[in-house]
C-alpha cells in the first residue's frame, strides 16, 4: 500500500455525514448498537424506546439529537412521533418488539393475535410514513430473525412473523421506491433481550454456539449494526433480506 493510499484511507469521509437515522427501539441491543455505529459514521440519530430511564442513558451514550419514550405498538403515540419528525429523514430502522414464545396447548390465543397485529401495524404505519417523509434513496430497515427456518415447539407465532418479513419487505420496496426497503434477519445475538429470555441457560447457549457455528464465536449487536449501516450506505440494495447469524442456518 502506498503512502498516498494510506492518507486517502485515513481521511475517509464518514459514510453517513450529515444524515439523520431514526431508530425505533433504540434503547438497547441491536438498535442501540446501530445508533452508535451510525453516529461513528457522522449521522445524527433519533432514538425511541419504552423505558424512559434506559432510553435517556442510551441517548446520552450515543449523543442522540433527540429521544422519545413511548411504546412503538401504541398507534396513537407512534403516529404522533412520526408526525413530529422533520422531513426529510434519511433512514428509519425498526428494531422494537420481541418474540412471542408459547406452545399451542398453553397459548393465550387472544394475546398471540394482539402480538401479530401489533407487529404488523408497526411495520405498516412506519411504511406509510416513509412513503412521504424518507428521502429518495434513503432506507427503511426492519429487524426480523431466522425463527421460521427450523420448526420448534413454542415458536409458531414468531415463525409466522419472520416468514412474512421477506415478502413484505420486497413488496414495500416496490411500493415505496425510490425509498429502499430491506430486512435484517439475525439468528441468536448476545443482547440483553437474549439474556432475559434464556436466564440461567445463557452461558450454556453461548458455549454451544462457540462450538458449533462456523465462525466459532457468538454473534453480537455490533455484527448486526455493521450490516445495518452498510444497508443505509449502499444505495444498490433494496427489497432483500440479509441473514447475520454466523452460519447458524448451515449447521
Amino acid at each position: 500500500m502506498t503512502a498516498l493510499t494510506d492518507r486517502a484511507t485515513a481521511v475517509r469521509e464518514p459514510a453517513l455525514l450529515g444524515q439523520t437515522v431514526v431508530v425505533i427501539g433504540g434503547s438497547s441491543g441491536i438498535g442501540l448498537e446501530t445508533a452508535r455505529s451510525a453516529r461513528t459514521e457522522g449521522a445524527q440519530v433519533v432514538l425511541t424506546g419504552r423505558d424512559p430511564e434506559r432510553l435517556a442513558r442510551a441517548a446520552a451514550d450515543v449523543g442522540a439529537a433527540r429521544q422519545a419514550a413511548f411504546d412503538a405498538h401504541d398507534p396513537d403515540r407512534l403516529a404522533a412521533f412520526l408526525g413530529s419528525l422533520p422531513a426529510p429523514v434519511d433512514h428509519v430502522m425498526v428494531s422494537a418488539g420481541g418474540p412471542y414464545y408459547a406452545p399451542i396447548a398453553d397459548m393465550d390465543v387472544a394475546d398471540a393475535c394482539r402480538h401479530v397485529a401489533d407487529h404488523l401495524r408497526l411495520i405498516l404505519e412506519v411504511a406509510r410514513y416513509a412513503a412521504g417523509s424518507v428521502r429518495p434513496g434513503g432506507t427503511l430497515l426492519f429487524v426480523s430473525g431466522t425463527g421460521a427456518r427450523r420448526p420448534h415447539v413454542g415458536i409458531a407465532v414468531t415463525a409466522l412473523l419472520t416468514a412474512g418479513y421477506p415478502a413484505l419487505g420486497a413488496n414495500l420496496a416496490l411500493e415505496l421506491a425510490p425509498v429502499r426497503v430491506n430486512v435484517v434477519a439475525p439468528g441468536f445475538v448476545d443482547t440483553p433481550l437474549s439474556a432475559s429470555l434464556l436466564g440461567a441457560d445463557l452461558d450454556e447457549r453461548r458455549e454451544q454456539l462457540r462450538a458449533t457455528l462456523p465462525i466459532r464465536r457468538v454473534v453480537g449487536p455490533a455484527d448486526v449494526a455493521a450490516l445495518a449501516v452498510h444497508l443505509m450506505v449502499n444505495t444498490a440494495l433494496t427489497g432483500a433480506t440479509f441473514d447475520v447469524d454466523g452460519g447458524q442456518q448451515v449447521v
